[in-house]
């Protein structure tokens, strides 16, 4: 079965070097997967078109068709490439926004590239110290690799290198439906408990006193 990868890009203008990026990144992927022998099915969300539904979301906490929509293709990724461009040393409002409205284990345990775009290299420290932080807080499975790209770096075989790399890093997290016993949880990652919205489920609680029963004599 096809793997599902989401390409979520917070770029606001067009043409967007945002896109672009998340683009190649999702080309790159593809190849990667491709290689090892599976197949990937991309599915692309602009951000930029769900402005209004999202702050809508945001206030309201009434998520527009589109919002619902939006969180459905997270709740069915294999996989996810994020990228946003920076203003003011930090992600985007509009990245930050379709994140705020996710359910809070939408992303649990999902594979990621992490990746921004800006128009100067002192922006590069950005992925490190404030979306990979984000993320780790949602408890996605980011990939070592980031990507960043100013103006200047596109077209360059730096840049070129540090997508394969991310891109590699991604499609083994895809390929690789194996766990650890005792740490990876089901090894089917379509059983992960992942909602798109709504009120977290729990399940079944075994009581503190039953589990004592057989340890303490009590």
């Amino acid at each position: 079965m096809a793997r599902r990868l989401l390409v979520i890009s917070a770029g606001v203008s067009s043409p967007s070097s945002t896109r672009l990026l998340a683009d190649q990144l999702a080309d790159a992927v593809g190849a990667g997967v491709t290689a090892r022998g599976e197949s990937v099915d991309v599915d692309v969300l602009e951000l930029a078109p769900l402005a209004a539904s999202l702050a809508t979301t945001v206030t309201s906490g009434v998520a527009p068709a589109e919002v619902a929509a939006a969180r459905d293709l997270v709740a069915s990724a294999d996989g996810i490439v994020a990228v946003t461009p920076i203003f003011t040393a930090s992600y985007s409002g509009l990245f930050k926004m379709f994140f705020d409205v996710l359910d809070p284990d939408a992303l649990t345990g999902v594979p990621m590239v992490i990746a921004a775009t800006a128009g100067t290299p002192r922006h590069s420290l950005v992925l490190d110290h404030a979306v990979r932080p984000l993320m780790a807080y949602l408890r996605a499975d980011v990939v070592p690799t980031a990507v960043f790209a100013a103006t200047e770096d596109f077209g360059t075989g730096e840049l070129g290198s540090r997508i394969r790399r991310a891109a590699s890093e991604l499609a083994q997290r895809l390929v690789d439906t194996s766990a650890v016993a005792g740490f990876g949880g089901p090894t089917d990652t379509d059983d992960r408990p992942r909602r798109s919205g709504g009120a977290n489920d729990l399940g079944t609680v075994t009581p503190f006193a039953e589990l004592l029963q057989g340890h303490t004599g009590a």
